[in-house]
């Protein structure tokens, strides 16, 4: 029996008369305001107007959602119409279910249509976005927490997770202790901010033009693999592996040939570019907190 463990969350969702306040999309809405917040930051420094990103995250945002749930029913159809199923809930955003690939697949097309209302390069609108996009799936993952999904398999560790029996799968009714696996994937892409931060930090002028973000993909599809392999949550599978493994493949890939690709420097990469000192922004954001908290 273990003693120490991280528990369930009393509840998910919080009424207030007939409006329904629910933790995952608060977790959600959380993320998305995060990311816009640093992404402004970091594009201010970079010279433009934190305008911009407003105007964009109005396209990319709307479009990064409808991507999220389309990737969850177009990989999982059975669990909305397969027989005895009901079609209808495969609009019920609120139970869970965006499939980050293709949230940030369509969310990409998006920031493109908002990229060309303000006449900006999406390569380098995606490198300023890329530390805030990776910092809102850490904060969004806290949603799965709160819905009591996507955790792994059983195990004995002082951090394992407590699922309620109402949660817990068919075939382990009595089994309680499971791997947090939202948390392993929330603390990997804190790291993978960290990173971007300071590879931006230290090789600013050779992560231009989309590099940065490529960055992005390769460190978090890698993550993702191995979190997939903990998984237990329903999948479909393809020669023993979960789909998503084969999509963080695709993806790690893609990232790859494109940064050995555009190792060659371009002649307007030696153009004078402001480098963002994302030290002075986070801590100019801490004296703002501060200063919030004492009035």
């Amino acid at each position: 029996m273990n003693l120490a463990y991280l528990p369930s969350p009393s509840q998910g969702v919080w009424h207030f008369g007939p409006l329904p306040i629910r933790a995952y999309a608060l977790c959600i809405l959380t993320g998305v305001f995060t990311a816009v917040w640093l992404t402004g930051r970091r594009w201010e420094a970079d010279g433009g107007r934190r305008e911009d990103v407003a105007d964009i995250a109005f396209w990319a945002v709307p479009f990064g959602i409808l991507g999220g749930r389309l990737y969850h029913v177009i990989t999982d159809p059975e669990l909305y119409f397969a027989a005895g199923k009901q079609p209808i809930h495969a609009l019920f955003i609120w139970d869970g279910g965006l499939g980050i690939p293709g949230a940030v697949a369509l969310g990409v097309v998006g920031a493109w249509l908002g990229c060309r209302r303000r006449d900006i390069k999406l390569s380098d609108f995606a490198d300023a976005a890329a530390p805030g996009l990776v910092l809102a799936q850490a904060i969004g993952r806290w949603g799965n927490y709160f819905n009591q999904e996507l955790y792994g398999g059983p195990t004995h560790l002082p951090w394992a997770l407590r699922i309620d029996a109402a949660h817990r799968p068919a075939d382990m009714p009595t089994v309680g202790l499971y791997h947090p696996t939202f948390l392993y994937e929330s603390l990997w892409d804190l790291g993978v901010m960290a990173l971007l931060l300071w590879l931006n930090r230290r090789h600013h002028r050779r992560l231009r033009r989309g590099r940065l973000f490529a960055f992005y993909v390769l460190a978090y599809t890698l993550g993702r693999i191995w979190i997939e392999a903990l998984r237990i949550d329903h999948a479909n599978h393809f020669l023993g592996l979960r789909l998503n493994d084969y999509v963080s493949l695709i993806l790690f890939t893609g990232a790859l040939l494109y940064l050995v690709v555009s190792r060659r420097p371009r002649s307007d990469d030696d153009a004078p570019y402001p480098a963002v000192d994302d030290e002075k922004t986070l801590s100019s954001a801490a004296s703002s907190a501060s200063r919030g908290w004492q009035a």
